[in-house]
């Protein structure tokens, strides 16, 4: 598999990572879903899952370089992750909620 198909994993890893610890929050979990509340099971779930996709995040890019520069890729794609969740939740917080499809969410 090419390199470039490993990043790419590894980058949308972290993106949904990000968007789901993103999504656990009160605040912008109301600025997706509106007045629906966050319950406690759902804001774990996607903890849960923001956790793992980080961890895939990093597993990838162990599987991509060697283990030097494997960390420093993986905090740089936190790093870009991060603000790319940042601008989406301050200018198209509902395009968010394609991250929720299929996860039991009341």
């Amino acid at each position: 598999m090419p390199e470039v198909f490993k990043f790419t994993i590894a980058l949308a890893a972290c993106v949904a990572g990000m968007g789901w610890l993103a999504l656990a929050m009160e605040v912008h979990w109301q600025q997706v879903r509106g007045a629906r509340p966050l319950s406690r099971r759902s804001a774990v779930v996607l903890r849960v899952l923001g956790t793992m996709a980080l961890g895939a995040s990093l597993l990838a890019c162990f599987w991509v370089d060697h283990a030097t520069m494997a960390p420093l890729v993986w905090v740089m794609a936190i790093a870009g992750a991060a603000l790319l969740i940042a601008f989406t939740l301050s200018w198209r917080p509902r395009w968010l909620g394609v991250l929720l499809l299929g996860l039991p969410v009341r």
